[in-house]
């Protein structure tokens, strides 16, 4: 296993493949004409992406996740899944979506060889949810394919819900409800300082115990012990029915010196940290003629002088922050 600095060993890796979405949810893109996105020669072919997690698992990677933007905005995306699917190491590949085009696409993307899934739901509230999302669409369709998902089989089947104070802290028990009723493990997430376009606040985050204490006016449920020192979420079960849920909790419980995560942005940079400057041009390499050897020796410099820890260090390295990546760009 390769170890950075402090200790962790690279397992993971994370895929954008694309910096465009279909929604503008305030906490991740800015609005329409705020942003300039990237040319299609400017993006990693999906040649080039199995080619770097070719080159990753000798170096521990056993997981990888295709995120965006929006990853099923990416065409023929389940190529890149069969691409990876019979990579020598790699043992999971997961994507998360926010569901719009998933009912579509769910069975090209079981058959192609994706393991797992994760659809982002912010609200059950129809008008809430085109406000949030700062599109006319229908939340409707979200929901059928999360249930398509489901139906297919894709299944443990995780819903992801970022909860910020004044937009939908009030849905807590409803969500969880949902995710309850139809048997989704669901992860509350704390609103993140990612990038600079979000307008994040400290009075905006709902932390982790509130969350809790929410759940705890209706729920009995018990915690549980992280599988896997790298996991990201705090984990719980509903005593009641044994299902799962969790929190991931990045501002008020920060887990950096477990995170085993290294992030390909679409573009071809290698990103340390979720919350990091800048990335590394690992395009260059692969569109200069480097060899698996010399992609290889590069990526292993990078992880072995890595001592990133943001969310250990945020109001310290608020002071002095920058520009910092965007969600959009890396990836959740």
């Amino acid at each position: 296993m390769l170890r950075d600095r402090l200790g962790r060993e690279l397992k993971d890796i994370r895929i954008s493949v694309t910096d465009r979405c279909n929604f503008r949810c305030f906490f991740c893109m800015p609005a329409d004409g705020e942003v300039t996105f990237l040319h299609r020669k400017d993006l990693l072919t999906y040649e080039e992406i199995a080619r770097v997690v070719r080159v990753l698992t000798p170096l521990g990677v056993r997981k990888a996740r295709i995120t965006g933007g929006e990853p099923l905005m990416r065409a023929h995306i389940e190529n890149l899944i069969g691409m990876l699917a019979p990579v020598d190491g790699l043992r999971d590949i997961a994507l998360t979506t926010n569901g719009y085009r998933l009912e579509e696409k769910v069975e090209l993307l079981k058959t192609a060889g994706l393991n797992r899934l994760t659809v982002s739901l912010i609200t059950l509230k129809p008008d809430r949810f085109k406000r949030m999302v700062g599109r006319n669409l229908s939340l409707e369709k979200v929901i059928r394919g999360i249930k398509s998902a489901k139906s297919m089989g894709l299944e443990p089947l995780k819903i992801n819900t970022v909860v910020v104070r004044g937009a939908n802290d009030d849905e807590i028990l409803d969500i969880a409800e949902f995710c309850r009723e139809n048997d989704l493990i669901l992860r509350f997430i704390e609103f993140m300082d990612v990038g600079t376009l979000n307008g994040w606040n400290l009075d905006k985050v709902v932390p982790a115990r509130e969350i809790l204490s929410t759940l705890a006016k209706r729920y009995s449920f018990e915690e549980l012990e992280r599988k896997d020192s790298s996991e990201t979420a705090l984990r719980f079960r509903f005593r009641d029915t044994g299902q799962e849920f969790g929190i991931i909790a990045s501002v008020t419980q920060p887990f950096c010196r477990g995170c085993s995560r290294l992030r390909l942005s679409a573009d071809g940079k290698l990103f340390t940290c979720l919350f990091a400057n800048d990335g590394f041009d690992v395009k260059e390499l692969l569109r200069s003629g480097a060899t698996d050897e010399e992609l290889l020796s590069y990526i292993k410099d990078i992880w072995t002088e890595r001592e990133d820890r943001y969310s250990e260090l945020r109001f310290e390295l608020r002071k002095d922050r920058g520009k910092r990546v965007e969600m959009f760009r890396v990836g959740g």
